[in-house]
């Protein structure tokens, strides 16, 4: 039987997310940002789901879960599934191979030692596969990954071994004319996320370096980009998985937490449609693949 799932992620950069990516690690100012998003904008979103109900996935750094532990704390005394987000928020491509394997074991126990379980879930930070990610991943065991977007709506097999070839302008167009080449799948399970249903691009303020302005309206964003895509894949599709990315930097913000709502209840509001971890949602592909293959033509 085909269905619909929607997990909201929440990636709880704070700090961490200012030191690894967002080009404030010699501002206190932007700094005291990430302190804000920990200390209030993670206890709002932890009230805000205990509110409507439901359980959600957090992926939080290392840096996160030791700055601000009696939230981290809250957020497992919720129900809430925990995974794996880097230690700083580095980025992954930066690291070497030893350094993104010590960081996913020390994110492993951090996140062990809060919730008295192995965590089952992995997000990279910045969104971004090193060369090793994918064979770390599958070293550490786990049960999923959620870091890539090669579909919109339907879960995947993690690989690995991709290769590709860059265009090289000094060499024979020969030398690099060849096709993307597909590695090896493994038995993770990849659950898809979206820039396009995650709100730093369009609501984060960055100074530098150059990235976006964050300004656009809550309202916009949820009518012409999150709405429109759950309207696809319920009216269209007809089953899948529909992820949505948020940050306590910005949707733990006063003016963000009311859009979160509407949409929250907008979701429940359809009759096929079901608040779920990805935990959950990996157990469910891994049991039976089919179940969120699109019913018509639509992909």
């Amino acid at each position: 039987m085909s269905k619909i799932d929607v997990a909201i992620g929440v990636d709880a950069d704070c700090v961490a997310g200012w030191l690894g990516s967002y080009g404030g690690a010699d501002s206190p100012a932007d700094l005291s940002r990430g302190l804000s998003a920990g200390k209030e904008g993670i206890p709002r979103l932890v009230q805000l789901f205990e509110d409507q109900d439901i359980d959600t996935s957090w992926f939080i750094p290392g840096h996160t879960i030791e700055t601000f532990r009696d939230e981290v704390d809250s957020v497992a005394a919720g129900g809430h599934e925990i995974g794996v987000h880097g230690y700083s928020h580095e980025n992954p491509t930066d690291l070497a191979r030893e350094q993104e394997d010590e960081i996913i074991e020390a994110s492993i126990d951090l996140i062990e030692d809060v919730t008295g379980e192995k965590p089952v879930g992995h997000r990279a930070s910045w969104w971004e596969f090193s060369e090793n990610t994918p064979d770390l991943v599958e070293k550490h065991g786990f049960l999923y990954d959620s870091s890539l977007m090669e579909t919109e709506f339907e879960p995947t097999w993690m690989r690995k071994g991709d290769s590709w070839k860059k265009i090289e302008y000094e060499e024979d167009a020969q030398t690099w004319m060849e096709p993307y080449q597909y590695g090896e799948e493994t038995d993770i399970v990849e659950i898809p996320i979206s820039w396009y249903r995650d709100d730093i691009p369009p609501m984060l303020f960055i100074k530098q370096p150059l990235y976006h302005a964050g300004y656009k309206d809550p309202a916009m964003m949820y009518e012409q980009y999150y709405k429109r895509q759950f309207e696809y894949l319920y009216n269209r599709r007809g089953a899948g998985v529909y992820t949505f990315t948020i940050h306590p930097d910005l949707h733990g913000l006063p003016h963000m937490i009311s859009h979160l709502e509407e949409f929250i209840q907008y979701v429940k509001g359809h009759e096929h449609a079901e608040f779920k971890t990805l935990e959950e949602i990996a157990h469910t592909f891994k049991d039976d693949p089919s179940v969120y293959e699109a019913e018509g033509n639509y992909v």
